[in-house]
C-alpha cells in the first residue's frame, strides 16, 4: 500500500477544513500548517492523523481534535513575543502548535508517562521553546507566571484560582467548564486589572476530565471505557417506540415479506446495503429480499460491488450463456477474496441460475453485474480479446496504446504516483481514444454482437475511469471517493438505459455506498455516494435498504492484504444508532423509517448519531476512531434491517489473484 502522504493531508485538513470552519487567525493556520501531528499520536491510529477527530494517545487521555486545538489558540490571540502556560500537555501537539505562534509555551501533564514522552517528541522534533512539568496542573506554574495567555486542554467545574491569578493584566485563558462534567463550555476569561475578569461563551464542547487539587478529584473523574457499557439510550423512550413499530423476523425460514414488498412499492431501484462485507445475515436476507423482488415484481438484474469482468463471469453462468473457451483466471480472486467469494453469494447465484432455467428467452433471464473499477488489467484483456475477435487492427493498436500501462501492472498505484509527481507520462489520452473508438462502435456493430461489444465497452470504460482514479487518489480521499461512486453509478445508468425505460435493478453495495451520503458527515465534505446519486436522479423511483448489527463475528482483515480473521464485533458504542436498536430488546427486525406508522420516531431518529461501518477492515482496537461516523438514519435509508447478533461468513476456498490492486480509499469504514 502507497505511503499516506501527510504533508498534503495536512494542507487539505487546514484549506478544506479548518479555514472553512471559522479559523481565521493566519498566524494560526500556519502553526497548524507547519507541526506534523502524526508524530504526536500512536502507531495505531497515525493514518487517523488528520482527520478531525480526538485519538487515544493512552491513559483514558486523548489528543484533541484539530479544529478544537485551532480554536483555543485562535482564542488566545496570540502575539509573538508572548509567553502561554498549557494545562494538560498529552502528546504533546497543541504545545507545539503554540510554540509556532509565541515565544515561549510552558505546559504541565499529571501522567508522568505522558509528560516524559511529551518532552521527548518535542526536543526530538525541534521544539525547542516548549517547557515540561510533570505536576498537578490545576496549580499552575508559579515559578513562571504571570502569564500572558493561559489554556487547559481538559474539563473542569470551575475555573482555578491558581490560574487566574498567574494570569497577566489583559491576559486571556481559555479553558472548557461544565458543572456536569460529561459536557463543557469553551470559556475565554480576559483579566481586565487585579480583581476584575471579564468571561465569555465560545461554544460547546466536550474534553476530558480536568484532574486535580482545584479541579475534578481522581473518584470524580469521567470514565471514558474502551468498550462501550450498556448504558441508557441518549433519548430515553426511543427503544420503546422502535420495538413498537418494528416488524420481528423469527428466522430466514420463516420471512414475511410481503409487507417490505407493498413499501418498495413500483420503486425502480432497491438499494440494499450492509454495515460490514463479512456478515453472513446480511448476504442472506439481501438474497432474500432480492429473490422476492425477482419473483414478485420482475426485477431486471442485479448489480454488486464488485469489478465488471468478475461479475460478468457470474453472469455468463446465470443466464446461461456458456463459454467453450477456458479462462485463465478465477472470478473475485483478489484481495479481499471473501466479500464475494463466500457460500452466501454460492447460494444465491446457483438460486439465479436455476431461476433463469425456466425463462426460455435470454432477455427474460435476471442478470448479474459488478459495478467496480478496481479489475484495470483483467479489463485491458477483456477488450483486446474482443478486438482479437472483431477487429485484429484495431486490436493492434489498442495492444499499443495500453502499454503505456503495462510497466505498472504489479502495482497500478504506483502509476498514478508517478504520472502526478512527472516522473512517467500520463495514459489518459491513450485510454481515451481506446474508448472513444469503442463507443463509436455501437451503431456498427450494435447488430450483430450487442451483448459482447457493450460488454467490451464497459471494460473499456472502467480501464478508462481507473486509470484517472489512480492519478487522483494522490490528491486525497474525497476526489477519489466520488470518482469511484460516480464510475459505480454510470455503469449503473447504462445498465438500466440498454434493458430498457421500464428495466429495474437490485443494487448490492455498503451502507456507507447506498445511504443517502448527503445525511452523513462525509456530505459536508464534499463526498457523494452512489445512494445520493441514485436519489437526486431517480428520486421517489428509488427505495434504500440499510442493515447493521450490534456484536457477533466478522469477517475481515487487519491491514490491506492481510490474513481474513474471524473477529469479535464489539458491542455498539452508547451514543450510536446500533445501541437504540439493541435496547429495543427485539433479536431481529425490519424497521421502516420513510413509512412508518409512528412519524414522531422518523423524527426523532433523524437527530444525528453515530453509525458504525466495518469494511474488508476491522481495527476494533480503533473502532470508535475507524469505524462510526456521523449520520442521520431515515435521510440516508427508507428501511433499517437489524440482527442483533450476527456471524461471520463462510469463504471459499481459493486461489489469490496475481493482479495486485491497491487498496480502496476508505477501506476502513466501507469497503
Amino acid at each position: 500500500m502507497q505511503e499516506l502522504d501527510f504533508g498534503r493531508q495536512r494542507e487539505k485538513l487546514v484549506e478544506s477544513e479548518l479555514r472553512i470552519l471559522g479559523i481565521r487567525d493566519e498566524a494560526v493556520l500556519h502553526a497548524m500548517l507547519s507541526v506534523p501531528r502524526e508524530e504526536f499520536v500512536t502507531p495505531e491510529t497515525r493514518e487517523f492523523a488528520y482527520r478531525n477527530v480526538p485519538l487515544p494517545i493512552g491513559l483514558g487521555q486523548t489528543i484533541s481534535q484539530p479544529l478544537i486545538v485551532a480554536l483555543m489558540a485562535n482564542a488566545l490571540e496570540l502575539e509573538p513575543d508572548e509567553k502561554v502556560l498549557e494545562i494538560g500537555a498529552g502528546s504533546g501537539y497543541a504545545a507545539a502548535v503554540l510554540s509556532r505562534i509565541a515565544k515561549e509555551v510552558y505546559t504541565i501533564e499529571r501522567h508522568k508517562e505522558l509528560a516524559e514522552a511529551a518532552q521527548d517528541r518535542l526536543q526530538n522534533l525541534g521544539f525547542n521553546n516548549v517547557h515540561v512539568l510533570h505536576a498537578d496542573g490545576t496549580r499552575g506554574w508559579p515559578e513562571k507566571a504571570p502569564f500572558d495567555a493561559i489554556v487547559v486542554a481538559a474539563g473542569s467545574p470551575g475555573v482555578p484560582a491558581p490560574l487566574l491569578e498567574q494570569l497577566r493584566i489583559g491576559g486571556r485563558l481559555v479553558i472548557p467548564v461544565g458543572e456536569e462534567k460529561d459536557s463543557q463550555n469553551l470559556i475565554r476569561v480576559i483579566r481586565r486589572d487585579h480583581d476584575n475578569f471579564e468571561y465569555e461563551e465560545l461554544g460547546d464542547v466536550r474534553f476530558v476530565p480536568l484532574i486535580g487539587e482545584a479541579g475534578w478529584s481522581e473518584e470524580e473523574k469521567i470514565e471514558f471505557p474502551s468498550l462501550p457499557t450498556k448504558g441508557p439510550p441518549r433519548k430515553p423512550g426511543l427503544p420503546e417506540m422502535i420495538r413498537d413499530v418494528a416488524e420481528p423476523i423469527s428466522s430466514f425460514d420463516d420471512l414475511n415479506m410481503e409487507p417490505l414488498l407493498q413499501r418498495i412499492g413500483d420503486a425502480r431501484l432497491v438499494l440494499i446495503g450492509e454495515a460490514s462485507h463479512g456478515t453472513s445475515e446480511f448476504y442472506r436476507m439481501r438474497a432474500e429480499i432480492t429473490k422476492s423482488l425477482i419473483q414478485q415484481k420482475q426485477f431486471d438484474f442485479v448489480a454488486i460491488e464488485a469489478d465488471w469482468p468478475d461479475a460478468y463471469r457470474i453472469h455468463d453462468y446465470v443466464t446461461h450463456k456458456e463459454r467453450d473457451e477456458p479462462h485463465d483466471w478465477e472470478a473475485f480472486s483478489r484481495f479481499p477474496t471473501w466479500m464475494w467469494r463466500n457460500h452466501e453469494v454460492l447460494d444465491f447465484i446457483h438460486w439465479l441460475r436455476e431461476y433463469n432455467l425456466k425463462k426460455q428467452s435470454p432477455k427474460d433471464r435476471v442478470g448479474f453485474f459488478g459495478l467496480d473499477l478496481y479489475s484495470l488489467f483483467t479489463s485491458i484483456e477483456c477488450v483486446l480479446k474482443y478486438l482479437d475477435a472483431n477487429d485484429p487492427e484495431a486490436a493492434a493498436l489498442a495492444r499499443s496504446r495500453y502499454g503505456c500501462l503495462t510497466p505498472w501492472e504489479g502495482d497500478p498505484a504506483l502509476y498514478g504516483q508517478a504520472a502526478i509527481t512527472g516522473k512517467y507520462r500520463s495514459c489518459e489520452a491513450d485510454v481515451t481514444r481506446i474508448l472513444q473508438e469503442m463507443l463509436q462502435r455501437r451503431t456498427e456493430a450494435a447488430v450483430k454482437d450487442g451483448e459482447e461489444l457493450f460488454n467490451a465497452q464497459l471494460n473499456a470504460q472502467l480501464v478508462a475511469d481507473a486509470e484517472h482514479y489512480y492519478r487522483i487518489m494522490y490528491y486525497g480521499s474525497d476526489d477519489s471517493w466520488n470518482h469511484r461512486d460516480t464510475h459505480m453509478f454510470n455503469t449503473l445508468q447504462r445498465l438500466l438505459d440498454r434493458s430498457g425505460p421500464d428495466s429495474k435493478a437490485i443494487v448490492w453495495e455498503h451502507n456507507s455506498h447506498l445511504g443517502n451520503a448527503a445525511a452523513t458527515q462525509f456530505g459536508k465534505h464534499g463526498q457523494l455516494n452512489v445512494g445520493q446519486l441514485c436519489r437526486e436522479t431517480y428520486g421517489e423511483a428509488v427505495y434504500a435498504i440499510g442493515q447493521g448489527t450490534d456484536h457477533g463475528t466478522v469477517a475481515a482483515a487487519s491491514s490491506w492484504e492481510a490474513p481474513m480473521e474471524i473477529k469479535q464485533v464489539r458491542p455498539s458504542h452508547p451514543d450510536s444508532y446500533e445501541r437504540l436498536m439493541h435496547l429495543s430488546e427485539i433479536d431481529a427486525f425490519f424497521l421502516p423509517l420513510t413509512k412508518s406508522k409512528n412519524p414522531q420516531l422518523t423524527t426523532a431518529l433523524a437527530n444525528r448519531r453515530l453509525e458504525r461501518a466495518i469494511g474488508v477492515i476491522y481495527r476494533p482496537e480503533t473502532e470508535r476512531h475507524s469505524h462510526y461516523f456521523d449520520a442521520s438514519l431515515p435521510h440516508q435509508f427508507d428501511e433499517w434491517i437489524w440482527f442483533d447478533e450476527t456471524s461471520a461468513v463462510q469463504p471459499l476456498t481459493t486461489q489469490q489473484s496475481k493482479e495486485h490492486e491497491p487498496p480502496h480509499p476508505f477501506a476502513i469504514i466501507d469497503r
